[in-house]
């Protein structure tokens, strides 16, 4: 089996990481178009060994990409292609069908109940998503939440399977001395409370929420927020305005595997934090959640699908909040007060395994590829929505 992914862009976000991620433990070969912004992640996946061609597309109306990504996929002999994010999956799966690959998956790896990877839904974005979802195979979602919205809009169960995101756990794992030099490496004090915020600095991940808090919290509470995006000057004035510009420290987009670049990585930013703090309203999984939790860290959480989904007793150090600054404020305060415990992952860190995902995308693989086949089955994922 050979596989191609067709991603819209390749800048640090979370679809991009965890495809670069992901790539390393598939046991078959695979080469990734990306449709548009060849950023850090293409160079990472390049030092991985993995082939990436850059589709220049000019924007969302660049028909004549169409044509250029039928030729790659039918140059490359694919066996497969696997699409991600929205302007990949619509013109990877015309493109994949044009090309005569009728083996195609998607994974959806931001679907909210408003909102598709940080827009607003509307019922031209639906309908256009639905009649590109037909030319698939299967449709992957990164939680039972996202397959159930993905039944709201009309998508048939047995064209969706689960296949939950990925961590590498052990990157993650708490080191006191790469927090030691982490902190020392971005000038924060030894004894600082760190708040910690990971994701894209976009309004739904409500971070403005978040800086509120910690003006709220006593003057030794420093906030790291990692992640770049456009709300930063916006969100850079709610922190001058809250008069505590001196203690944030925006770090800018960081890798969670080695990239080569200067500065601590994403795993050795959350050894650096105190707690985690996600006040976003609406996820589709949690990804930055769950790697907190396997950095021991303890977790505040507005919306997580990916700990919503498992026993409360695989994550007893997250704590889900509802309301504003005041009451995430409140949050973190009891936190500190209860004093520092030890930094051990829970079992909802090790259950998100990356490798495990792996597997079960396999398994999504091997169906698509059986039902194209024999043309007389139904399409049926290995691993159905709402089934763990």
């Amino acid at each position: 089996m050979k596989a191609l992914h067709i991603i819209t862009g390749l800048g640090v976000g979370g679809a991009e990481q965890q495809l670069r991620l992901l790539l390393r433990h598939l046991p078959v070969p695979c080469d990734v178009v990306t449709l548009t912004n060849p950023g850090p992640v293409a160079a990472g996946l390049v030092a991985d060994g993995v082939r990436v061609i850059d589709l220049a597309m000019a924007g969302n109306r660049d028909l004549a990409a169409l044509p250029r990504l039928v030729k790659v996929i039918r140059a490359g002999g694919y066996d497969l292609v696997h699409t991600h994010l929205y302007r990949a999956c619509l013109y990877g799966r015309i493109a994949a069908r044009l090309a005569g690959v009728r083996a195609v998956v998607a994974t959806e790896h931001s679907l909210g109940d408003t909102q598709m990877e940080g827009r607003p839904l509307s019922t031209g974005v639906r309908a256009l998503y639905l009649a590109g979802e037909r030319l698939g195979a299967a449709t992957v979602a990164v939680s039972p939440t996202v397959a159930a919205r993905l039944g709201r809009w009309g998508v048939p169960a047995d064209r969706v399977a689960v296949v939950p995101n990925g961590i590498d756990a052990d990157r993650f794992r708490f080191d006191p001395l790469r927090r030691l030099h982490t902190r020392r490496y971005l000038g924060l004090p030894e004894d600082a409370y760190v708040v910690g915020g990971i994701g894209r600095l976009a309004p739904g991940k409500r971070f403005d929420v978040l800086i509120r808090a910690v003006a709220r919290l006593p003057g030794d509470c420093r906030l790291l927020l990692v992640g770049g995006g456009p709300q930063e000057p916006s969100l850079r004035r709610a922190a001058q305005e809250a008069g505590v510009a001196d203690r944030v420290l925006f770090t800018g987009e960081r890798p969670a595997l080695p990239d080569g670049g200067p500065g601590p990585d994403l795993p050795a930013l959350a050894c650096a934090m105190d707690v985690l703090v996600s006040p976003s309203a609406e996820e589709a999984f949690g990804l930055a959640v769950v790697e907190g939790l396997a950095s021991g860290l303890p977790v505040l959480y507005a919306s997580c699908p990916a700990l919503e989904d498992l026993p409360p007793h695989t994550a007893a150090g997250a704590r889900r909040v509802t309301g504003g600054s005041a009451e995430f404020a409140a949050a973190i305060a009891e936190v500190r007060a209860r004093g520092p415990l030890p930094r051990t992952a829970p079992e909802a860190a090790r259950h998100y395994a990356i490798a495990r995902s792996a597997a079960r995308l396999m398994d999504v693989y091997t169906a698509a590829l059986t039902a194209t086949s024999t043309p007389s089955r139904t399409t049926a994922p290995a691993q159905k929505a709402g089934t763990s």
